[in-house]
């Protein structure tokens, strides 16, 4: 099952499949760690719900869910 990392829940993990997109924000995704085959585990979000915090490659990372929503994950887990 795949969908948009922005519309994973909290203690949910995917592997990221693609990227979308030709600017700088993919650009910089791509140097946060945030590459096809990687998994990711959402960790919080702000009390507002925007930004999450996810668990990436051993450390925490966080980002808007509009940049999240451009991130297509596969779920790998859910608890």
């Amino acid at each position: 099952m795949t969908r948009s990392l922005s519309e994973l829940r909290i203690k949910e993990k995917g592997v990221i499949e693609s990227v979308s997109g030709q600017d700088a924000l993919q650009i910089r995704l791509n140097e946060l760690g945030l590459v096809p085959g990687t998994t990711v585990c959402v960790k919080r979000f702000a009390p507002l719900g925007d930004p999450m915090e996810l668990e990436v490659r051993g450390y925490c990372l966080s980002i808007r869910k509009q940049d999240a929503g451009r991130i297509v994950v596969k779920l790998i887990e859910a608890q």
